[in-house]
């Protein structure tokens, strides 16, 4: 039988913020345990670090502006193509709980507030998904408002998104007939990182441990701890939420977890999303129950997710990821400037491996160069070196063949 399959994606929660991924901040006993039971590629990127791109770029497996979105308000196009549609075609039935954040939004409301959380999404803009229940935005990580195909009306859950979102997805999955494909797609451990966590206490900011490329003493690290406190607290509830949700699951359910881009928190002196650098654009991407357990190190994009997933329902276990045709560098890039605070201030085009890391600028000339072997950490840009711009163009040119 073809097999159940589901992917939870996050919002915000970088690469490096898990347990066995070393962050001695972060308290993830579900999730450190996923990872030695599934697949943990932990060379994974975001396509794009800001959520309504990479959300579009997963689900149509068309990277941003080509698969309709350019803007941060632009809308997935009704007659966009999805992995919904695809999964569809293999006779699955499919289901979307949570955050979609690709329908049209007021753009003079507040981005945070319920004016985002109760714009309904009509069902022509709901990416062929046979069951869908969610919200649009509005960032509510509390007492969240969901509406959909048996909620015609915005009606506000009392409790923490992530257990609420996760307890209605499970509830409804636990009952339904396979085989089926869903998205379960949650807002923590985006801000507002003071928003209570279901009652997980945050750390004091003096006890958080800050990332060596956090410019300390001074501003940026007294921000980044204070900021940091709370979203770990939401990091180790949602851990719990997705390991409830997980319980649940039918044997032999294959189950995704990433999330769509990270956060700087302070490290070069920068915070939030959109920016190149890795705290923003790896991302998590664990895989249970498809392919061997242990670490996988290929370069690999969520986009890739869009064909893994049908080769799973297809019976085809292994799949060729894009960067084997780009010179095995995964692209990352951001297709416009999203005029909020702290966000990166340029378009930008890169490519990344575990060894190095090159970006150019919205003029096409390069920004960054990053011996990522040598210099993990990202502290010496080498864009200005002699021979580095060669060295590019022999990267170019391997991308290109």
């Amino acid at each position: 039988m073809a097999p159940n399959i589901l992917w939870i994606v996050t919002t915000q929660w970088r690469a490096q913020a898990l347990g066995h991924a070393g962050d001695a901040n972060a308290r993830t006993p579900f999730l450190d345990a996923f990872a030695v039971a599934g697949t943990d590629y932990q060379q994974a990127v975001t396509p794009h670090p800001f959520g309504p791109f990479a959300r579009a770029a997963m689900l149509t497996g068309v990277e941003s502006p080509g698969n309709g979105l350019r803007d941060y308000f632009d809308v997935l196009p009704p007659g966009a193509r999805t992995i919904a549609h695809e999964m569809g075609d293999r006779s699955y039935s499919t289901a979307f709980f949570g955050k979609w954040h690709l329908s049209a939004r007021d753009k003079s409301a507040p981005l945070t507030g319920e004016a985002h959380a109760r714009t309904i999404v009509p069902s022509e803009n709901r990416g062929g998904f046979g069951f869908w229940e969610g919200f649009e935005s509005g960032f509510q990580i509390n007492n969240p408002w969901l509406h959909g195909t048996r909620l015609p009306e915005p009606v506000r859950f009392d409790g923490y998104q992530s257990d609420v979102v996760c307890e209605r997805a499970s509830g409804f999955l636990s009952g339904l007939a396979g085989p089926w494909f869903s998205v379960v797609s949650l807002e923590a451990p985006h801000p507002p990182y003071g928003a209570p966590a279901s009652g997980i206490a945050p750390a004091g900011p003096l006890s958080i441990s800050l990332r060596p490329n956090v410019p300390q003493p001074g501003p940026a690290a007294d921000r980044a701890r204070g900021e940091l406190s709370g979203y770990y607290a939401h990091i180790e509830a949602t851990d719990r939420s997705i390991g409830r949700l997980v319980e649940r699951m039918p044997k032999g359910t294959i189950i995704v977890f990433t999330s769509v881009h990270g956060d700087m928190h302070g490290s070069h002196g920068l915070f939030r999303k959109g920016w190149p650098h890795e705290e923003s654009v790896r991302v998590p991407l664990l895989v249970l129950g498809a392919g061997a357990a242990g670490k996988d190190l290929r370069p690999v994009s969520l986009v890739d997710l869009h064909a893994m997933t049908t080769g799973w329902a297809d019976g085809r276990p292994a799949t060729e990821l894009r960067s084997a045709k780009t010179g095995g560098y995964a692209r990352i890039s951001m297709p416009s400037v999203v005029a909020l605070p702290d966000q990166c201030d340029r378009a930008w085009t890169g490519y990344r491996n575990q060894a190095c890391k090159f970006v150019t600028g919205p003029d096409g000339r390069i920004w960054l160069y990053f011996d990522l072997g040598d210099d993990p950490l990202e502290l010496r840009n080498l864009a200005d070196h002699p021979g580095v711009l060669a060295r590019m163009n022999a990267i170019r040119r391997e991308i290109s063949s």
